[in-house]
């Protein structure tokens, strides 16, 4: 059975919902899906043109402002989010890009924009720093850039990008759209969509969402819209102009994955019922107690280190640094024997680290327990 949430600390919907043989799947992405959630996409089919489709999207619209905190159509894709990655390159950029490179997706995210044809230039920091508001700022000087690329929460290391401060700075500059990845963000990680004014923010069912792969969702600022209009080479899949057309109607462009709706909507119920800010506050708690772990385990002659620095860490993922006695492979087999799952690090990191996704629907006390026995393993 589920344990029950520590002290001051919100509980999750698996804790409230009760749900049975949950809470040792700790990969950074698929997240582990309640069975009560699974339970939900055996529905039966409707017609995705008819009154019931366009009933289903109309309860799940408002929730999903909800979540991304803002007054715009959030738009439902049926994709991984590395399609509305392509979408907002097609439909937000007019000619020249700036792609912040800090890890594996936001590198993605710059070749995803040399594929689609625009100029695209990367500015790289290393692997768990983060891009400052001053990086910034120089790196737009004199670039004639229209817009740039960033990753909130770089999956494959664990650093948290400031996509408010940065925000700021590219619109001081001018005209510069910022185009968001908040895959592993969103839903764990506060996103001020309007307040921040971001032009364009999507992320992806499968993180802090805690629901299966193959939904994407993104809200876009009326200049992203504007400069949709003026490009004749936006595609046809993610063309933002469809979607904002075919949102209005309650309807979506493409045909929809179903049974992921009908999961998203009872996922979204349930994170009003435990609300955003709680949701927020429990992701903080698991990535505090899985900081303040490694610290322990290091004090105690395990040579471990998180890979971002202090103030610069993504609450919902934590890379850990392992010393050259262990491997990522090694480990991860270690935790699947004794029916936990983590991840070896991405990447150029895959057997020098680990990576722990503490977001979705867990709580403090199944993390714990998959973090003692992730003590053991590297004390064997």
């Amino acid at each position: 059975m589920t344990a029950k949430p520590s002290a001051g600390v919100a509980a999750s919907p698996s804790s409230a919902n009760n749900d049975r043989g949950f809470g040792r799947f700790f990969l950074p992405g698929p997240t582990e899906v309640r069975p009560s959630i699974l339970q939900e996409m055996l529905r039966p089919m409707i017609g995705h043109r008819g009154k019931g489709m366009e009933d289903l999207i109309a309860r799940i619209e408002p929730d999903l402002q909800y979540v991304f905190r803002t007054k715009r159509p959030v738009y439902i894709a049926s994709s991984s989010a590395t399609g509305l990655m392509e979408g907002a390159i097609r439909n937000g950029v007019r000619a020249r890009v700036l792609c912040l490179v800090n890890g594996a997706f936001s590198e993605r995210f710059f070749q995803i924009a040399r594929a689609c044809g625009v100029e695209a230039e990367a500015l790289t920091v290393p692997l768990g720093q983060v891009h400052t508001p001053e990086m910034l700022e120089a790196g737009l000087k004199g670039g004639k850039f229209d817009a740039i690329t960033v990753v909130h929460s770089e999956t494959s290391t664990g650093a948290l990008n400031p996509i408010a401060e940065l925000t700021r700075v590219a619109h001081a500059t001018g005209d510069v759209a910022v185009l968001v990845d908040s895959v592993s963000g969103m839903a764990g990680a506060p996103v001020e969509t309007d307040a921040w004014e971001l032009d364009f923010v999507l992320t992806g069912s499968q993180k802090a969402f805690a629901i299966p792969a193959g939904l994407a969702f993104a809200a876009a600022r009326d200049n992203v819209i504007e400069r949709a209009k003026a490009k004749t080479d936006r595609g046809i899949y993610f063309d933002l102009i469809e979607y904002d057309k075919s949102i209005q109607k309650n309807q979506t462009p493409n045909t929809p994955a179903l049974s992921l709706f009908y999961a998203l909507a009872a996922q979204l119920t349930d994170i009003r019922r435990e609300t955003i800010e709680a949701r927020w506050q429990r992701h903080a708690a698991m990535a505090k107690r899985t900081w303040d772990w490694v610290d322990e385990v290091s004090d105690a002659g395990i040579p471990i280190s998180v890979l971002a620095s202090k103030g610069n860490r993504s609450p919902t993922v934590t890379c850990i640094s392992l010393p050259q006695t262990h491997s990522g492979s090694a480990v991860t087999s270690a935790m699947k024997a004794r029916g936990f799952v983590i991840s070896t690090g991405y990447g150029s990191l895959k057997d020098t680290g680990l990576r722990i996704g503490h977001m979705g629907d867990h709580t403090l006390d199944e993390l714990n327990e998959a973090l003692d026995n992730l003590r053991e393993v590297l004390a064997a």
